[in-house]
């Protein structure tokens, strides 16, 4: 799922998803809601661009499923 995906990434990178939300402009909890809502392509690119990935590489299914 996206939240997972990104809370992932931002882990590894060592940033908070609240952190991330800030430095992104987003209210805070609204990448939690990001299972449920797809995000606009504004949103997501900014977050993909914090954390140094592709937007595809957010929104690609995982292998494991």
């Amino acid at each position: 799922m996206l939240y997972d995906k990104i809370s992932a990434i931002a882990g590894e990178r060592g940033l908070s998803i609240y952190r991330l939300e800030k430095d992104a402009e987003l209210s805070k909890g609204s990448i939690s809601k990001w299972n449920k809502n797809i995000p606009s392509a504004d949103r997501i690119q900014k977050v993909a661009k914090l954390l140094g990935v592709t937007v595809d590489s957010l929104l690609e299914e995982s292998q494991d499923t």
